[in-house]
């Protein structure tokens, strides 16, 4: 039987798993680990450079996965499971913190207040109940990322799916992952291209706060 969870936030890691075991050519590049995201900053809660997420989103990918990789693409993973602390971190950040020094490379037509008022950042985040993913494809004729129009986590109205100032190859290539996506259960976000959450997550009430480590699903 399913655990039943609350609206509260719990430590309990049972239900997730290393991505990476479920998808095996997946890519990951974890942002939040590194310093080259939006704050300039590795994120409270990343310990590892993994993508953790739940045991139901992880077969979806798989799906997923699947069906992209025999039109010749990879996935790229950018995030998975956020833990709680980081989204108060980026919260923090967002009304106290005056370092912009990010600001030119990932929202260079707005100020640090607009990007919650817009979407772009929540105060709580879907991607800490464990089943939302950002992503993208990697051609692997190429070898590199397929051209978007917009790069992950840049924060405008050029990354919103739907928008038509972007070339009609760019708007294919958000459509095909989109679609992919869509058709294995996930659900888009109007404002970031890359933005997935399963439709029957199976905790859509409850926000985690272990730690981004693989190391922490082991004990």
């Amino acid at each position: 039987m399913k655990k039943v969870y609350s609206n509260d936030v719990t430590m309990d890691p049972s239900g997730f798993v290393l991505l990476s075991d479920y998808v095996p050519h997946v890519i990951q590049e974890i942002r939040y680990f590194s310093t080259y995201n939006f704050i300039g900053e590795r994120i409270d809660g990343y310990e590892e450079p993994c993508a953790l997420i739940t045991k139901e989103a992880a077969r979806a990918l798989k799906a997923v996965s699947n069906e992209l990789f025999v039109q010749g693409y990879r996935l790229k993973i950018f995030d998975t499971y956020r833990p709680a602390c980081a989204v108060r971190s980026f919260v923090l950040w967002g009304l106290e913190d005056q370092d912009k020094r990010m600001k030119p490379y990932f929202y260079p037509s707005m100020e640090k207040g607009e990007l919650f008022a817009k979407g772009y950042i929540a105060t709580k985040s879907s991607h800490s109940r464990g089943s939302t993913v950002d992503l993208t494809l990697l051609d692997m004729k190429t070898g590199r990322e397929v051209d978007m129009g917009s790069p992950f986590d840049f924060f405008g109205e050029i990354s919103h799916p739907d928008y038509k100032g972007v070339t009609e190859e760019q708007y294919a290539n958000r459509m095909t992952l989109q679609n992919a996506m869509v058709r294995n259960g996930f659900i888009p976000y109007d404002c970031e291209w890359w933005h997935f959450t399963l439709r029957d997550e199976p905790y859509p009430d409850t926000y985690f706060e272990f730690p981004v480590s693989a190391e922490y699903l082991r004990r």
